[in-house]
């Protein structure tokens, strides 16, 4: 049990209870956690737990809206301290990366709500997210088109479709090996191969 203030004001008690699920996220399976196992991690009683929260639901919808949130705000940061579309798209992807590594059960939990079946507030978020993330996908895209430095014939939808599905496949190839490392060690080179099949000198 970790051991944790015991008095705190409402916002701060939520925020600490996603981040005992992101946590949490981190080290078993999301759809096994259990409301007993985050009160446990934050050192309270269930009661407690769901005088701030009704649901493990309402925690799930929560700990969502924490990571789309956080996610666009730091991408959204990077992207706007780039000096170009293409530079914008690398410091996203880096961006986007970091995140992973630094959150690594935030991917786990959304690979989880992406697999669940029926139509959850949890899930419609996370789409939604996704959503969010392909329309400054595209926005930059267009413009790299637009200034010359992307193939002027690019599918921009396929594109965006395919940025978002290397990070997938960088956070499943981590999850496999089970460290963090891996991603950011392999992230600079698989940019640098979709840079160049998007780009105007391809």
């Amino acid at each position: 049990m970790t051991e944790r203030p015991q008095y705190l004001p409402a916002e701060e008690r939520r925020a600490a209870t996603v981040q005992a699920v992101v946590d949490l996220a981190a080290e078993q399976n999301p759809a096994e956690i259990t409301t007993t196992a985050i009160a446990d991690r934050m050192g309270l009683t269930q009661g407690a737990l769901f005088r701030h929260f009704p649901t493990k639901d309402a925690i799930l919808e929560a700990t969502m809206s924490w990571v789309g949130e956080r996610l666009l705000a730091r991408i959204d940061k990077a992207a706007d301290s780039a000096a170009s579309p293409v530079a914008a798209l690398e410091a996203m992807f880096m961006a986007h990366i970091d995140f992973v590594a630094k959150h690594p059960g935030v991917p786990r939990m959304m690979f989880g709500e992406l697999q669940r079946s029926g139509e959850t507030l949890a899930r419609r978020m996370v789409q939604t997210l996704i959503r969010q993330y392909e329309q400054r996908l595209h926005r930059l895209m267009e413009a790299g088109k637009t200034q010359g430095e992307l193939d002027a014939d690019l599918n921009v939808d396929a594109a965006a479709v395919l940025f978002i599905g290397t990070i997938q496949g960088l956070v499943m190839q981590s999850l496999l090996a089970g460290t963090v490392r891996q991603i950011r060690r392999d992230a600079p080179a698989v940019f640098a191969i979709y840079r160049r099949g998007i780009g105007a000198d391809r």
